[in-house]
């Protein structure tokens, strides 16, 4: 059943709840939010976000309808960047009654759009935020089903890192074309000699 728990809260209960073993660094600022022990002794990194109301779109750059959009610190895609490949985001959407996971994978591969918030604090600054589609993450309706792809994603990345060879990703808001020459035999012949001495 979706509520409106904290999200840090609803998913350190299910944690527990689960008998996962995981570290709980929702109080840090250098590590993820959780750190997911995994049974080859890695750890997973999860950085836990939430979409409480909708936005104001006519604020932000135009292109993803505001039932799909999440705005997103830049900041929190590097420090995942820090974790790869074991890291990834989760986005409780309480407007759109849903959990969304993107793997770092996703994140640096999706379309975005970035832009600079002005923010004023104590003295003006900027702020990276990230445009993104939830449409391009995997939609749970459950924090079970949000598991679930975290393993899958596991279970998946050697294939992901090493043996995909098209571009990975079938996202919102991007067109994979074709371009160059068509490669034969011949041409890796050629980049070995030419690499290889």
């Amino acid at each position: 059943m979706f509520n409106d728990l904290p999200f840090e809260k609803e998913l350190r209960e299910f944690f527990q709840q689960k008998q996962a073993r995981f570290v709980d660094q929702t109080s840090g600022f250098y590590d993820a939010d959780f750190a997911l022990m995994l049974s080859d002794g890695a750890r997973f990194a999860l950085e836990v976000k939430e979409k409480r109301q909708p936005y104001t779109v006519q604020t932000w750059p135009q292109g993803t309808p505001e039932a799909q959009m999440f705005i997103l610190d830049d900041l929190t895609v590097r420090k995942c960047l820090g974790f790869a490949p074991r890291a990834g985001i989760a986005v409780k959407d309480i407007v759109g009654r849903r959990f969304v996971f993107f793997s770092v994978i996703d994140l640096a591969l999706m379309p975005r759009v970035r832009v600079n918030r002005r923010i004023e604090r104590n003295r003006p600054d900027l702020k990276g935020k990230w445009v993104i589609d939830l449409r391009n993450g995997k939609v749970a309706v459950t924090l079970d089903d949000l598991l679930s792809h975290i393993q899958s994603y596991l279970g998946n990345l050697h294939s992901i890192l090493y043996e995909i060879h098209p571009c990975y990703g079938d996202y919102i808001g991007e067109t994979v074309g074709e371009g160059g020459v068509t490669r034969r035999p011949d041409h890796w012949r050629q980049d070995v000699r030419s690499s290889r001495r």
